[in-house]
């Protein structure tokens, strides 16, 4: 039967795969239309609708079969949830397909049942899905259903294998293999059926070209199931798949992982039967008609106890979903404006489904497809908690059925609903019943029933908000012997009101609930308590606390504590405390009020002089070879960190980068520039080390600004030169010449010799990286002839070095290898480790030239040494790519691919730009080792390591 043109066809298909369920207009124009939706669509829409109920009335007249078991009366309906196509499932081909594959599924199914139901899913398909529709939706669909589709031929190739027919399956998975080349599951089902039909050189043939494939277009290795079953066929094992209940077969990334990330739920959690119902109407509707992923959206205002519902829920229902539960809070309305992306949350969900950091890719896309493909076959929870956007919450959304997605919000996600079919459940205020169920569970049911006229104010007062009542209830709970009439008073007499913050609907009650309950504080607490108001960071450590609060660790640990006992601090792991996003506004409003501007002004001043000396602590570790930053005395007050190793320091870097960026940002707003691009300054090592390029070109510019707007020439030479640092790694080399001319005029200036002589090898550098070679060497004697001039032997080894590999670079090959050697002897016994692995690997590439390769060779392996000692992972990847070189100059071509390959993960672990280039490598093995390439010992090293900054 002719189903119309493609929009009437399109609508049609935006309708059937909900069958059963009503969709909302909004959602099929979404579906059909998407973002290049005409003015009058609604119009079309309502045209294409009775068309198709013309079709369907047309067809059961035509078939009494039809009409009596298939199409009902009202087949398809209009009502105020939108429109809802009655349609049995099992008239449905991928409805039938899904409960089909559902069935076989179960782990008590024999495998000979499984082949039968397998066999009859798979017959189901017939062409390309929904063929000849496009769009957005269309092609997302279309996807999810192809990847199911590989999931249940992979079953039932898994099946027949297990009950010996391995010749059914050698031509489909052929077929499929050569469809798709990429996917490792396929290529391994092959390989099985292969070997278990005699047929092992061909199986061996299919890992190779598999190898191949995965080198040429991803630059990796095959995953450890291939490379499994790849051993067991050389030996001549059974390779045969997992038994029976091992449902879906396991990923080409990882084994399978079963995370467990759900919080602890709220303690005495009462109240909210009726979203709790239909949260569980929900899951039950999405089990008996699996359509898609299952989303659902809890949102309310702040504090109204979305995280606390769902967490409970999810705790609740956590058995149906035995593959496991990820949780993340997405920081969507946290104050700080340290919003989670997308990203960052993959990252930690990959990481808990087990797959090891190198191979999580830094693609945004790859990261979600990978996560995608992942939860594939599998009955996965994910809650998102505290989203802010669609656009946050859609890459973490599952991408095939048996999937549950829950996302709080503090905004309504109507696009969500529209355009992936979430529930919506907005939660409103407690009732007043639950309210004081929550009271009584929390006091007592006695002490709450003797009390009903002050109960009924102190809910009153606080709302009915979920979060104000906890606080209250902290309070009442204290003070047993206390009638709770007190705590109704304190709340009447403190009454206020609590600016909203993006709802706009809270009320004054709140306010006078947090201040009675700073008021219930010792008085180091609620100072404490108040000056948190300050502090710009998404959490603090301890030590942070106490250089803010001027007061000893030991001390500031004590009131720390009292504060969490408190529900006013959340301590989210050891000895790292966050607040609410409420309190943490409160915190800054009371802070202005009660605190006199000398405190504010002196607390904040202690905390970012912690920061920065601490930071100073951390950098002898981080920048062994750079002079240090001119920093003012220490105060006596200030009690830095201690750092014993470079491991530690640059944890600590790591740990805190959020708090130091904010730092630089709140030195500005606090008029102390010299802060401002000191801390930047300081932390030139761990941004070199680590590369958060971003956060490093942030801070540079921030300091010089302030920098220059105090008319501090030292700080603004400084800041030049960093800020030029900063540009290099990130390619921009012409923008970084003029920065560094401006700090070389400044540093002459100033009489600043050591300014002069960085500026001018810096100069030296960024002239090499544009092709000017003979400035670069220029550049570099004249910064060598100050060092000596100065008498700086250590530094003047970094000259050496640098000279070095200027020479190398235009081919002295001799000078070169005389300036390196001068430069290996200076930086081993000055102990600077970081530039005696670029002095070995410059002189690897140097001895690679002249003819020299097994000289090259030891090079290479003791540079590697020396970065690997000092987490000088750029170097790590630089140096593996020049031992790649030799080693195909050698006739070593698996050895070189495989240097590369871990060069690549490097990389691409550190989301570098080079890791394309190291890509575009793998992609031509045999291109000659001396033909110029970006990722090189001698044209690529070298930016990531000019020591001299």
């Amino acid at each position: 039967m002719d189903a119309g043109p493609a929009k009437q066809r399109a609508v049609l298909a935006a309708l059937l795969v909900d069958a059963g369920r009503w969709v909302t207009a909004e959602t099929v124009i979404d579906r059909v239309w998407g973002e290049d939706a005409p003015a009058r669509v609604r119009s079309s829409l309502y045209a294409y609708i009775a068309r198709i109920r013309r079709m369907i009335s047309d067809l059961a007249a035509q078939d009494t079969t039809v009409t009596e078991n298939a199409l009902r009366t009202g087949q398809l309906r209009r009502g105020p949830g939108g429109y809802l196509l009655d349609v049995p499932y099992d008239r449905i081909d991928v409805h039938g397909f899904r409960r089909l594959v559902d069935r076989a599924r179960a782990v008590e199914r024999t495998d000979a049942e499984r082949v039968v139901l397998l066999r009859r899913a798979l017959a189901l398909w017939r062409g390309e899905p929904m063929a000849g529709l496009s769009g957005a939706w269309v092609e997302r669909t279309r996807n999810s259903w192809e990847q199911q589709r590989i999931e249940a031929l992979l079953a039932w190739a898994d099946a027949e294998c297990r009950t010996g027919h391995h010749m059914a399956v050698i031509g489909t998975l052929t077929a499929l293999v050569a469809e798709h080349p990429l996917v490792e599951p396929l290529t391994v089902a092959l390989m099985r059926a292969l070997q278990r039909a005699g047929r092992g050189p061909e199986a061996l043939a299919c890992y190779v070209v598999l190898q191949k494939h995965l080198a040429e277009e991803l630059g990796t290795d095959p995953g450890a199931e291939a490379q499994q079953v790849h051993r067991a066929v050389l030996r001549g094992e059974s390779a045969l798949p997992p038994a029976a209940g091992t449902w879906p077969p396991e990923g080409p990334v990882t084994a399978r992982t079963v995370p467990a990330q759900l919080p602890p739920e709220a303690r005495g959690f009462t109240g909210r039967q009726e979203e709790l119902a239909r949260l569980d109407g929900i899951v039950a509707a999405a089990a008996e008609r699996p359509a898609g992923v299952t989303v659902a959206v809890v949102s309310g205002t702040a504090g109204v106890g979305k995280t606390a519902l769902t967490l409970h829920w999810a705790h609740r229902i956590a058995d149906r979903f035995p593959d496991g539960q990820l949780y993340v809070n997405l920081r969507g309305f946290d104050p700080s404006g340290a919003v989670m992306t997308p990203h960052e949350a993959l990252g930690g969900f990959l990481d808990a489904l087990g797959v090891p950091a190198p191979r999580i890719p830094a693609d945004p896309q790859a990261r979600t497809g990978l996560y995608r493909s992942l939860l594939a076959g599998r009955r996965m929870l994910v809650v998102l908690d505290n989203a802010r956007t669609c656009d946050q919450v859609r890459p973490l959304l599952p991408g095939a059925p048996g999937c549950l997605a829950v996302v709080t919000s503090r905004n309504q996600l109507p696009g969500l609903v529209a355009v992936e079919g979430a529930h919506s459940i907005a939660l409103d205020l407690l009732s007043a019943d639950d309210s004081r169920a929550l009271l009584a569970h929390r006091l007592g049911a006695g002490r709450v029933a003797a009390e009903p006229g002050a109960v009924a104010e102190i809910i009153a007062r606080c709302a009915r908000l979920p979060l104000a009542l906890t606080i209250a209830v902290a309070r009442a709970a204290t003070g047993p012997g206390f009638p709770l009439a007190v705590v109704a008073e304190e709340l009447r007499d403190r009454h206020g009101t609590l600016d909203a913050f993006t709802t706009g609907d809270l009320t004054a009650d709140v306010r006078a609930v947090f201040s009675w309950s700073c008021h219930a504080l010792s008085p180091s607490a609620a100072r404490l308590f108040h000056l948190l108001g300050l502090h710009f960071g998404p959490d603090i450590s301890a030590p942070a606390a106490a250089a803010l609060a001027g007061r000893p660790l030991p001390q500031a640990r004590a009131t720390l504590a009292e504060l969490t006992r408190a529900h006013l601090l959340t301590e989210h792991t050891p000895g790292r405390y966050t607040l609410h996003d409420l309190l943490r506004a409160y915190t800054a409003e009371r802070v202005l009020a009660d605190v006199t501007p000398a405190e504010r002004e002196q607390a904040l001043d202690r905390l970012l002089t912690w920061y920065l000396h601490t930071a100073d602590a951390a950098y002898p570790f981080l920048a062994r070879s750079r002079q240090r930053v001119p920093l003012d005395a220490r105060p006596p007050s200030c009690v830095p960190l201690d750092f014993a190793t470079h491991g530690r320091a640059l944890e600590w870097c790591e740990t805190e980068r959020p708090n130091l960026v904010a730092a630089v940002h709140q030195a500005v707003a606090a008029g102390r520039p010299d802060i401002a691009w000191q801390l930047p300054a300081v932390l030139w090592g761990f941004f070199y080390l680590r590369g958060h390029l971003h956060d490093w070109l942030d801070v540079t510019r921030t300091g010089l600004d302030a920098a220059r707007a105090a008319h501090d020439r030292t700080g603004e030479a400084w800041g030049l030169v960093d800020m030029a640092c900063a540009l290099t790694q990130v390619q921009r080399y012409d923008e970084a010449v003029e920065p560094l001319r401006q700090a070389l005029a400044i540093s002459r200036e100033l009489g600043d010799h050591y300014g002069t002589c960085r500026a001018m090898a810096n100069l030296g550098y960024v002239y090499r990286r544009i092709g000017r070679p003979g400035k670069a060497v220029e550049y570099y004697r004249r910064s060598l002839a100050v060092q000596r001039a100065l008498g700086r032997t250590g530094s003047e080894s970094i000259h050496l070095l640098n000279l070095g590999d200027a020479y190398l670079h235009i081919g002295r090959l001799d000078e070169a290898v005389s300036r390196l050697r001068q430069a290996l002897a200076g930086l081993r016994a000055g102990g600077d480790r970081w530039c005696e692995g670029l002095a070995l690997d410059l002189l690897g590439t140097a001895h690679r030239r002249l003819g020299d390769d097994a000289g090259a060779v030891a090079y290479y392996h003791r540079a590697l040494d020396a970065h690997a000692e000092v987490g000088h992972h750029w170097g790590q990847a630089h140096t593996l790519a020049n031992l790649g070189d030799i080693q195909l100059t050698a006739g070593e071509p698996d050895a070189a691919q495989a240097n590369w390959r871990r060069a690549l993960l490097i990389l691409t672990e550190l989301d570098h730009p080079d890791a394309e280039a190291m890509r575009s490598r793998l992609r031509r093995p045999g291109q000659a080792a001396d033909q110029p390439r970006v990722v090189s010992g001698t044209s690529e090293l070298s930016s990531r390591y000019n020591p001299v900054r």
